[in-house]
């Protein structure tokens, strides 16, 4: 009940009408952060970061969080309307969400995507209200050898559920594994592979690739096909709406696993584009009809936004509770809360109740608001799949062009968006798939310091990533998914065959 009275008291301070307007401001700043490729919730809550140095601290992150929220929501805009992820936690609804587009059927996506992100947070929010002392001390069990096991939980899922060749699949990690490994080495301080250039010692971008291998490499095609776009017919009503919500509930499941894998993978923390990757392979797995994801399916939608939005929210929780930031935006919002006097931490909930209060009951109210926001705008982001491609092809290169340029301010990172652009193009035709190597470029880096890491507390033995119960059971985990083609074709190697 305590949790209750205090969570009272903090809607008490969110309800503000000054806070209620910075929310506002927040989500519509976020949404267009989101839908720009390149820019992204942690840069644009750095570049506006000093402009909340006037505002006392609760409006402040009150302010910030709501950009946060919005980030999340408008990466699903461009995700589902041009194949383009705005967000890196965005790219797993590309694979369901831009079929639907072309299909028509844009509407239902983006209503499904907003809703999905809605009950994700929501699911999230509600956790760190009830279970913040339990789950922060279950967050202080992962060291380096079980953030590894979770990595290595996200790679496997993509080799052993590939729709296609697993070798395919290994092959383009592979890959995405030699572009993470470009640039500083962050365990010896080493360059690598930079081959004397300037530019590369500060690594290749993830974002530049992203938007080269979706944007550029989805107009090449379209431009291949006749300069036409899928789906231009699609219309957003108000009947729209109320069908895709009519047909939700009928996934609860879906929701509450994708929030569960979400949660987990937000406080552990793994972050919010291995949640989203893990989600949509996972309802992929226990679908019945597993070779329609893919091709324009409702659930293909649901899993990632709801993994992504509950991740990007329980992130928050180990920030505050232990002062340790579960994403790169939880980092900037803790160097913001040092900036302001404030000391993330346990002494945080019972020095500044206010401010923690007030912070979490903004967390309710600002998605409700997202939702509102995004779900009004709708028909405005369906209005641009009536617009010619000839034109929107122009708009998306110089939109790409200015998100790659932005990411570094460095003309070589155009360059290199061009140059995956044609090799997304080429992957595309010769039917490899882009997660894989798009999740290795993402958690690359991560992944190898965490092995290093944990082989140097060991000493060098393996024996490390199987020392406990937890770390074991994950790893255990990941070896079944990797080599469960194996495995299934040697179970159908016992069966009776028919006649």
């Amino acid at each position: 009940m305590e949790e209750i009275n205090l969570l009272m008291q903090g809607f008490s301070v969110a309800l503000q009408p000054e806070n209620i307007i910075l929310m506002v401001a927040g989500i519509v700043l976020g949404v267009l952060i989101g839908v720009l490729p390149g820019l992204g919730g942690a840069n644009g809550i750095a570049i506006l970061l000093p402009l909340t140095f006037a505002l006392p601290p609760v409006s402040a992150i009150i302010l910030l969080s709501c950009i946060y929220w919005g980030a999340l929501f408008g990466g699903a805009i461009t995700s589902i309307l041009f194949n383009i992820p705005g967000e890196p936690w965005s790219v797993a609804t590309t694979f369901d969400g831009y079929p639907m587009a072309q299909q028509g059927r844009a509407g239902e996506a983006l209503v499904a995507a907003f809703t999905s992100s809605f009950v994700g947070a929501l699911i999230a929010v509600v956790m760190i209200t009830f279970l913040a002392p339990l789950v922060a001390q279950f967050a202080l069990q992962f060291g380096p050898p079980e953030f590894f096991a979770v990595m290595f939980l996200s790679f496997a899922c993509f080799i052993g559920l590939s729709k296609g060749s697993p070798f395919k699949a290994l092959a383009a990690m592979m890959f995405g594994f030699l572009l993470a490994g470009v640039g500083l080495d962050g365990v010896t301080g080493q360059l690598r592979m930079t081959f004397g250039s300037m530019e590369l010692m500060r690594g290749i971008d993830f974002l530049v690739v992203v938007i080269g291998l979706f944007g550029l490499s989805e107009i090449f095609q379209s431009i291949e096909e006749g300069l036409r776009f899928k789906g231009q017919s699609a219309k957003i009503t108000m009947r729209t709406m109320l069908k895709t919500w009519s047909e939700l509930p009928r996934h609860w499941w879906l929701f509450i696993r994708s929030s569960v894998i979400g949660c987990w993978m937000g406080v552990t923390p793994a972050g919010a584009t291995p949640a989203s990757f893990m989600s949509y392979g996972m309802a992929r797995r226990m679908a019945a009809d597993k070779d329609s994801f893919g091709k324009g399916r409702v659930e293909g939608v649901i899993a990632p936004e709801t993994a992504a939005h509950a991740a990007g929210t329980a992130a928050l929780l180990p920030m505050l509770s232990l002062g340790v930031p579960g994403s790169p935006t939880a980092a900037v919002l803790l160097g913001g809360l040092i900036m302001w006097g404030l000391q993330p931490g346990p002494m945080l909930f019972v020095e500044q109740k206010d401010f923690v209060w007030g912070l979490i009951a903004s967390m309710y109210i600002g998605n409700i608001v997202g939702l509102i926001i995004v779900l009004a705008a709708v028909p405005w982001f369906a209005m641009i799949l009536r617009v010619p491609f000839s034109i929107i092809a122009a708009i998306i290169l110089m939109v790409c062009a200015i998100g790659a340029y932005t990411v570094n301010s460095a003309e070589f990172d155009v360059v290199l968006m061009l140059i995956f652009g044609v090799i997304g193009y080429v992957m595309k035709k010769l039917d490899y798939p882009l997660a894989p190597l798009v999740l290795a470029l993402v958690l690359g880096d991560r992944t190898e310091e965490s092995f290093r890491q944990a082989l140097l507390i060991s000493e060098g033995s393996m024996a490390v990533f199987f020392s406990n119960w937890l770390v074991g059971s994950i790893m255990v985990a990941g070896l079944t998914l990797m080599f469960y083609p194996a495995i299934s074709r040697l179970m159908q190697g016992f069966r009776p065959k028919a006649a």
